[in-house]
C-alpha cells in the first residue's frame, strides 16, 4: 500500500536525521569549537574601537548657480532647482560606502550563524525524535530529554535574532547616513554614525565568543546525557514517535 512505503520512507528518513544529528555533535562539534577560537584570533576581531571609525567623506552641499540674475542676493522663495546651470558639491549618484571593517566581520560571522542554526535544527529533531510515547506513570528519565531540547532551542532562536540584528544594523546605519546626506552641517549625525559602528563592531565579537560558547555548552550537555537522551527509560524503541 502507498500509505506503507511512505511510512516506510518516513522511518528511514527519521533513522538518517538521527545519524546526521550524532554524528554533528560526537565529531562536528569539537571541530566547529577549535575553528571558532581560531577564527577569534584573526586581526578582525582584534580591532580597537577608536579603529573601527569609518570617515564620511560627505561635505556640506553648496549650490552655486551660474546665472547672473541670481547674485543680487535676493531670498528665493522656492527651492533652488537644479539644471545644467547648478553645480553640487556631492553628485547625485555618488555612493556612499558601508563601513568595510564592519562588512568583512560580518562576512566572516555570518556563516558561522548560520551554521550554529543549522546544528541546533538537527539536534531539535533528533531529540524530538528520541521521545518516547508518553504512558502514565512511566517517564521517568524523559525530564532529561525535555530540558536538553529547551536549551537547544533556545540556541536556535539566539542564531536567528542574530542574523536579525546584522540586518537591523545596515537599515538603522543606512537612515543615519541618509540624515548625514540630507543634514552634513550637523555633527550629531556624524557621531551618531559612528556609535552605531563601535556598538555593533562589540556586539559582533561578543556574538562570535557566544557562539563557541554556545557549540561548547551543548556538547557537554549532549555527550553528558548521551545515554539518557537516546534511551530515557527502559521502553521498546518501536514505542517511539
Amino acid at each position: 500500500m502507498a500509505q506503507t512505503e511512505a511510512a516506510k520512507k518516513a522511518k528511514e528518513f527519521h533513522e538518517t536525521l538521527k545519524v546526521d544529528a550524532e554524528n554533528r555533535i560526537v565529531q562536528k562539534f569539537p571541530e566547529r569549537i577549535i575553528h571558532l577560537n581560531e577564527l577569534l584570533k584573526m586581526p578582525e576581531f582584534r580591532i580597537a574601537a577608536t579603529d573601527i571609525k569609518c570617515k564620511l567623506e560627505i561635505p556640506t552641499i553648496i549650490k552655486v548657480e551660474n546665472n547672473v540674475n541670481n547674485c543680487e542676493g535676493k531670498t528665493q522663495g522656492k527651492r533652488p532647482r537644479l539644471d545644467s546651470n547648478s553645480h553640487d558639491t556631492i553628485p547625485g549618484q555618488m555612493l556612499i560606502p558601508a563601513n568595510k571593517k564592519i562588512v568583512e566581520v560580518i562576512k566572516i560571522l555570518k556563516p558561522n550563524i548560520k551554521q550554529l542554526a543549522e546544528d541546533t535544527n538537527a539536534l531539535k529533531m533528533w531529540v524530538s525524535l528520541l521521545i518516547p510515547k508518553i504512558e502514565d506513570g512511566n517517564n521517568f528519565g524523559v525530564s532529561v530529554q525535555e530540558d536538553t531540547l529547551a536549551e537547544i532551542q533556545q540556541v536556535e532562536v539566539e542564531a536567528t535574532n542574530y542574523l536579525e540584528q546584522m540586518s537591523r544594523y545596515y537599515a538603522s546605519r543606512g537612515k543615519l547616513i541618509s540624515k548625514v546626506c540630507k543634514y552634513p552641517y550637523i555633527e550629531d549625525y556624524r557621531c551618531a554614525v559612528e556609535e552605531l559602528d563601535e556598538r555593533q563592531y562589540l556586539s559582533m565579537s561578543l556574538t562570535m565568543h557566544e557562539i563557541r560558547n554556545r557549540y561548547s555548552t551543548l556538547h557537554d550537555i549532549v555527550i553528558k546525557n548521551f545515554d539518557k537522551i537516546k534511551k530515557p527509560r527502559s521502553s521498546n524503541t518501536d514505542s517511539l514517535y
